[in-house]
């Protein structure tokens, strides 16, 4: 089998393009799913995704919701770009002339994925989280004031809370963190969680690239044909939602190990497993879940969305190519 060689601008093309259209759709659930897993039980300001999105648009507006989009939209190009191309060159790399990647191979491929892509996807998530996170602290700082007001409060938080008016975040941007962790601890301050971002990401990518080119093939009538449009898009969407749920685990803990920001007796963390501790003995396993349900409606139609942009072949249209599936080797 003659193998026609990839094109990495084409392939990068697409990877942005995909990245940007799924974003701009799902941004607000994500900004649920984000604060959904750093609130703690004992503090808890929003019961469910439609509770949290419905409480942001009240207190923070329409825009609210896409609170640190500006950061991810940025960044989630060269995110999406090297994470889908990469995955098509170790495919191709561990091809070798094969008509048909094993199981191990895709599984390989997908982990070098994860890898490559946890350049961009640390800091950016490490920012987004910040931005994200900002309104549920003034919505657990009113929440709480309001409990004190009415005597309800436990008196440990009844200290760590004074009765008056609330004021409001101070509203920073992205520029402003990245200056203020690159003056206080260097670059190593924008790649806080790098550990658990490759506890998720990698897994995610072992899963994620083998069961979508199993599923995508199934939409094939025969070897010679293309798999149909939509086909690309449901396929993209169960294999983001399994695999979205199947690490949402580590998800929580590397969430909770970049939020900078804390409220009044809100843990913070020495590294992952101080994190699993903490999490398992004081909110038990079913903590690990939180946001999970966010996160797979976030993931499946964003990689569905991405798929759809990969196969169609934005970029190879741009540059003039021949779209090229290597799904089908």
């Amino acid at each position: 089998m003659s193998q026609q060689p990839i094109s990495l601008p084409a392939k990068l093309i697409n990877g942005g393009v995909a990245g940007l259209v799924g974003v701009t759709c799902v941004f607000p659930i994500d900004l649920a799913k984000t604060r959904l897993q750093n609130q703690r039980g004992s503090q808890r300001v929003y019961k469910n995704m439609m509770d949290c999105l419905i409480k942001t648009v009240r207190s923070e507006g329409y825009f609210g919701m896409y609170r640190g989009a500006a950061v991810n939209l940025t960044l989630v190009t060269p995110e999406k770009a090297i994470k889908l191309a990469a995955n098509d060159f170790f495919r191709q790399r561990l091809s070798r002339g094969e008509l048909k990647l094993s199981v191990f191979q895709e599984m390989l491929a997908g982990c070098g994925a994860g890898m490559c892509q946890v350049i961009v996807t640390t800091p950016m998530e490490m920012l987004k989280i910040q931005l994200q996170d900002a309104g549920r602290l003034v919505a657990q700082q009113r929440h709480m004031l309001h409990t004190v007001k009415l005597g309800t409060a436990s008196p440990v938080l009844n200290c760590s809370y004074s009765v008056g008016p609330v004021s409001s975040t101070r509203k920073v941007s992205a520029i402003q963190i990245t200056q203020e962790l690159l003056r206080t601890k260097g670059i190593q301050g924008l790649y806080k969680g790098l550990g658990a971002t490759l506890m998720r990401d990698i897994p995610f990518s072992v899963i994620y690239f083998p069961l979508f080119a199993h599923i995508n093939q199934l939409g094939k009538t025969t070897e010679e044909d293309d798999v149909p449009f939509y086909w690309s898009f449901i396929s993209g969407c169960v294999a983001g939602c399994t695999a979205a749920v199947a690490v949402s685990p580590c998800d929580v803990v590397k969430t909770r190990l970049q939020s900078l920001n804390k409220s009044a007796n809100e843990d913070t963390y020495n590294g992952v497993l101080d994190c699993i501790r903490k999490i398992m003995r004081k909110e038990g396993p079913t903590a690990f879940l939180k946001g999970a349900g966010c996160r797979a409606l976030v993931i499946a139609p964003l990689f569905g969305i991405a798929q759809v942009v990969y196969f169609i072949g934005v970029g190879e249209f741009l540059l003039g190519q021949t779209p090229f599936n290597l799904y089908s080797v």
